[in-house]
């Protein structure tokens, strides 16, 4: 009996997968291309702009944060896209860091400092946040959700 080799369905997920230097327009070709498979994916007005954001806050955070632009470093980003969610990871080669040691970018001493404010508006728009690989690695995971009706 002959295999034939099965099509995908409409719920098999766009897997994506990047390795790109330590580059912003490189990173925003990337978002691009994710935002475009989440757009296929008919998500919602407000979790798109939620991956949006955070994607773009995780891509600057790995090139400038972790990689500090070396041209000899690269970031890694896998996404995998369903109608129900957004899975993305993204890696840098950096020194990585410790989430608990960065300062909360909302406490009073803190108002006037720049850092930690990609981290707390990452942690605020997606429904999942994980750190891995000694802070090298994010991985963010947006449901779809329905717009909410003002």
């Amino acid at each position: 009996m002959l295999s034939r080799p099965v099509a995908p369905t409409e719920e098999a997920p766009t897997r994506l997968h990047f390795v790109i230097p330590s580059d912003f327009n490189e990173g925003r070709e990337v978002q691009k291309q994710i935002l475009d498979a989440i757009g296929r994916r008919h998500y919602s007005e407000h979790s798109t702009f939620a991956i949006k954001l955070a994607l773009e806050e995780a891509l600057i955070n790995a090139i400038k944060h972790g990689n500090k632009f070396a041209v000899d470093k690269t970031v890694t980003v896998d996404a995998d896209i369903s109608s129900q969610q957004a899975d993305i990871q993204v890696e840098d080669q950096g020194p990585g860091f410790t989430r608990s040691e960065v300062p909360d970018p909302t406490a009073e001493e803190n108002l006037d400092k720049c850092s930690g404010r990609g981290i707390l508006l990452i942690e605020a728009y997606m429904n999942s946040v994980e750190w891995g690989s000694q802070g090298r690695r994010i991985r963010i995971v947006k449901r779809n959700e329905p717009d909410l009706i003002a």
